[in-house]
């Protein structure tokens, strides 16, 4: 079936509820310090680590390596690349997201469990050295992964498929569609061009379908399309993030993506390296099954000038129950908001 014949989505889909009842977006990004994306054409299942064509005892050996740390595994394909034989060579991606240690390295290798020399706690604390086992690249061109999997949730498969196809297709006729190498960890010459458009597995939140991630600095958006998803990835070019849409940088808690989108806001600031959540301290909070409070934090966050600013971020369940995704039961989502930001340096 052709993208332009792909169904859309129903008006029970859950990124339609979502939408209609205006849920917000800030702090519903996927928490991850560090992303490793693995390359893998073809078919995807719902846990698409052991339900593809990878090897499923070597997507599950990735998948337990990265416990007990922030980093977040994703397959990944090249737009249009639903092909079910292997390639002669994968492209991973090995990404650290904290503001002060940005970076995004690359390589191709011909046998996956190549992968296994990954030193993942060193991802986790975005050390450089956790690729280094591997030749690789580190790069200066930004990626943007579009959830398609429609295993996980109809909606990836409708509406995001779409918008994967249409900013590839964008982004190639602007001619910047690709990303470049920059000096060689490993002694390597350059690994060659890639695109900067990418299929990619699960980011979670599938009601704020289309949803995407720009890396390496991790920011998570919803509810794109293909302009926006242009404009996105055309900032991320520029070392700025799109306010708009964004769901919070993947480096931070739900609590810390709410306070720096405020701070954000407040300050008009878009370049991606100027804030720094540097603590969040939970004030109140609890199940309301049990009749505790509903959660309250505390944030502060610094910007690179030395200002700083304390943000007060209270959540609440949603009044209207809503399927969190498609074929789930109707649920009351925890959704956050800031209200207040206070300078307080």
């Amino acid at each position: 079936m052709r993208d332009d014949q792909l169904p859309a989505p129903q008006p029970h889909a859950c990124s339609v509820l979502s939408r209609e009842l205006g849920e917000p977006l800030a702090g519903t990004g996927a928490v991850a310090r560090a992303w490793l994306l693995v390359e893998q054409p073809g078919p995807w299942g719902r846990v698409a680590a052991t339900e593809s064509r990878l090897d499923p005892e070597l997507g599950a050996e990735l998948e337990g390596r990265t416990a007990g740390t922030a980093v977040r595994l994703a397959l990944i394909r090249r737009v249009e690349d639903h092909h079910d034989s292997d390639p002669p060579h994968r492209r991973w991606f090995a990404a650290s997201t904290h503001p002060k240690r940005t970076w995004l390295a690359t390589g191709v290798v011909t046998y996956p469990t190549d992968l296994l020399k990954i030193d993942f706690a060193a991802l986790d604390a975005g050390d450089r050295r956790a690729v280094a086992e591997l030749e690789h690249e580190f790069v200066h061109a930004p990626l943007l992964g579009v959830c398609t999997n429609g295993k996980r949730d109809a909606c990836c498969a409708t509406v995001g498929r779409q918008v994967a196809v249409g900013v590839e297709a964008l982004d190639a006729a602007s001619g910047s569609g690709s990303g470049q190498a920059f000096g060689s960890g490993s002694g390597s010459g350059p690994v060659g061009a890639y695109p900067a458009v990418w299929e990619i597995t699960h980011l979670g939140g599938h009601r704020f379908a289309p949803t995407a991630v720009v890396l390496p600095s991790g920011y998570s958006y919803g509810r794109l399309d293909t302009a926006a998803a242009g404009r996105v990835l055309a900032e991320a070019r520029e070392g700025r993030m799109a306010v708009h849409g964004c769901r919070g940088r993947s480096t931070w808690p739900r609590a810390g993506q709410v306070a720096e989108l405020a701070v954000r806001e407040a300050l008009d600031e878009t370049a991606e390296a100027a804030l720094d959540v540097v603590s969040v301290t939970q004030t109140a909070g609890g199940a309301a099954a049990t009749g505790d409070p509903e959660p309250a934090w505390t944030a502060v966050v610094e910007h690179e000038d030395g200002r700083a600013y304390e943000v007060s971020v209270t959540g609440s369940f949603a009044s209207v129950p809503r399927p969190e995704s498609c074929g789930k039961a109707d649920g009351t989502p925890l959704e956050l908001r800031a209200d207040a930001v206070d300078k307080i340096r």
